[in-house]
């Protein structure tokens, strides 16, 4: 700021100085940096997770950057579409958090060389595309321990959006959680086909809350399973964002993701030069992942005990998907032998139900 000060003087009274004129700086442009948003931007969930990271950047780096972002982009052709138009904007980094934006970001990406791409969910790379993502499962399992300290009924429910790998690892996370320290838990899942249908995610808590669900968890958008829970008088887990202004009374907990820290650092990564592809999967250590905005409804006793084992997985003293018993499948088969626990390959390509969740996956061809 200072130095801009000064040149502008120079510019208004001293123009005519050229030894001045040699020894100042050219001004440098900031940094253009897009984001694309699956949903329109709301007060909580999904979309507001990544726009919180969005801002992070802004204020970590003022001035040396200039962010811009699209909402409510659907995945598929409108996404290549709005890629495309980002980077021939000048976005020189853009980050693009969903799942079914990785094929579009892997096409355009082709064309655009010179720009850096994040493709944040995604699996792909290039040398131009770099993935992230976090171990959502990791926070999943911290609130079935919660569910499962706060059920009555020992039944829970989860309204999922798609049954890939991601959501498997969240159900089944949180089941082996509640089924931690409550043995006969069951959760009752019920597929959308859809990320954010507010009226679909209602509809859909309604439905399990009139089967004895007294405590519901989702992966979806939107913040509506909450207000169903709060309306009903009915507990729930938050996803994406704290959610106690929709439900200051259902919300027992809430897992949420903190983007700030890793876009920070790869805008900077691309600001000083030292910008590569790659793949991250930071969970509850790197501080992608936090559980915790415990509701008023939760004894001491278990936000301690919850709060206790986060800090466990952040030490590597616990791992959801290692077995001190067999963990077998909701069809009887083994899944995790005794003493063994999963690889970071296995868990990525995850593609069945635990024991205690009532319901199938649809497969291809079945």
């Amino acid at each position: 700021m200072y130095k801009n000060l000064v040149a502008a003087l120079a510019a208004a009274c001293c123009f005519s100085s050229p030894a001045f004129s040699q020894t100042t700086a050219p001004a440098t442009d900031p940094l253009k940096v897009g984001f694309v948003y699956v949903a329109p931007l709301t007060d909580a969930g999904w979309v507001r997770q990544h726009e919180e990271g969005r801002k992070a950047v802004e204020a970590a780096l003022p001035g040396k950057v200039k962010t811009t972002f699209v909402e409510n982009v659907p995945e598929g052709a409108d996404a290549e579409r709005v890629i495309r138009d980002l980077a021939q904007q000048g976005n020189k980094l853009i980050f693009t958090p969903s799942f079914g934006y990785m094929e579009p970001t892997l096409k355009v990406a082709k064309d655009f060389p010179d720009v850096k791409f994040e493709s944040v969910t995604g699996y792909k790379t290039a040398p131009n595309v770099a993935v992230a993502n976090a171990r959502y499962y990791e926070g999943r399992y911290l609130a079935g321990i919660a569910a499962g300290r706060m059920t009555k009924t020992h039944i829970a429910g989860y309204v999922a959006g798609f049954p890939i790998p991601e959501v498997l690892q969240g159900i089944n996370a949180f089941t082996l959680g509640m089924r931690s320290v409550d043995p006969k838990a069951q959760v009752k899942v019920v597929w959308l086909d859809a990320w954010f249908d507010p009226p679909k995610e209602r509809d859909a808590a309604m439905t399990l809350f009139n089967q004895d669900v007294d405590v519901i968890a989702f992966h979806t958008g939107s913040t509506a399973v909450m207000a169903a829970a709060q309306e009903r008088g009915r507990m729930a887990v938050a996803y994406h964002s704290d959610m106690r202004r929709v439900a200051p009374d259902a919300q027992i907990v809430a897992v949420t993701h903190q983007w700030g820290g890793y876009y920070t650092e790869r805008a900077r990564a691309v600001l000083d030069g030292s910008w590569k592809s790659g793949s991250v999967w930071g969970g509850v250590k790197e501080g992608m992942i936090r559980v915790g905005d415990f509701g008023p409804k939760v004894p001491k006793a278990v936000q301690d005990e919850v709060l206790a084992r986060q800090r466990d997985i952040a030490a590597g003293k616990l791992q959801p998907f290692r077995a001190a018993v067999d963990v077998r499948d909701n069809e009887g088969h083994v899944v995790i032998p005794r003493g063994a626990a999963l690889t970071d390959p296995q868990i990525l390509q995850m593609n069945w139900l635990a024991e205690g969740v009532q319901g199938k996956l649809v497969r291809a061809g079945s």
